[in-house]
């Protein structure tokens, strides 16, 4: 890990407005934070709280309202940045016509991979995710964690500097979730930079460097995993999470 800020986000801020009366309320208010190379930063926080909006703002899918948000140094959205970013969102869309197989060749398109390229790294990701013996069946005979383990592979065929993850381990058994941690460790020791949201606690704890509490909007804390169980007076993760959101 390096000194290196690469995920920043400077007094973000976006409103909801309402249909009835074009009333604002506010996703984000005034947030801030910072993830360095090599860091795994995870955003927790109740529904509601603004984590999968900061997620969009971060990979340039909507605009805040105020506020700037930078991944690699470049304003997030901007095409340098994207081809470097891998990204899964929580309810990912798939072509369920399509095989796994199809669908990994498709997106490794996009990112215009060479054939010879392309072919070893769908190799290797299937077998990362543990979907090699169901990559040639149709999508739409795909169980929920089989559709969130080909989400991960997508989210890194490019080979990406920085990793988007919004609730990885959504739809997966207890296998699934610690396969994903496995990935997560091996990105790590690749230093990779990866943010994401989750709402298991223990799968945050065992993989991040460093959490913040999102609340309304607010970012109302941030600390390393190291300071919250070892030094921090907080049984675990869970009792601190709960004591900062007043739970």
């Amino acid at each position: 890990m390096t000194g290196v800020n690469v995920i920043e986000a400077r007094g973000l801020k976006k409103d909801r407005v309402s249909s009835f009366l074009l009333k604002r309320s506010p996703i984000l208010d005034d947030l801030s934070l910072t993830v360095r190379e090599g860091e795994t930063y995870g955003l927790l926080g109740p529904n509601g709280a603004g984590k999968t909006t900061t997620v969009k703002i971060l990979v340039g899918l909507i605009k805040p309202d105020s506020g700037d948000a930078l991944v690699l140094g470049q304003k997030a959205g901007e095409p340098e940045a994207l081809k470097q970013i891998g990204f899964l969102p929580e309810n990912p869309y798939f072509y369920s016509h399509l095989t796994g197989y199809e669908f990994l060749e498709f997106i490794g398109q996009l990112f215009a991979l060479k054939k010879k390229e392309l072919k070893e790294r769908m190799a290797e990701l299937l077998e990362l995710v543990g979907m090699t013996a169901d990559a040639n069946q149709p999508m739409r005979k795909y169980s929920k964690g089989m559709l969130q383990r080909l989400g991960i592979a997508q989210s890194l065929i490019n080979n990406p500097k920085v990793i988007f993850w919004d609730e990885p381990m959504s739809g997966l058994d207890p296998i699934g979730r610690r396969d994903v941690r496995k990935i997560l460790e091996r990105l790590k020791s690749e230093g990779k930079t990866i943010f994401f949201n989750s709402h298991l606690l223990p799968d945050v704890s065992d993989v991040c460097d460093r959490v913040g509490v999102l609340v309304k909007g607010k970012l109302v804390a941030e600390d390393s995993i190291k300071d919250i169980e070892r030094g921090g007076g907080y049984k675990d993760l869970e009792e601190y999470f709960l004591t900062k959101v007043g739970g």
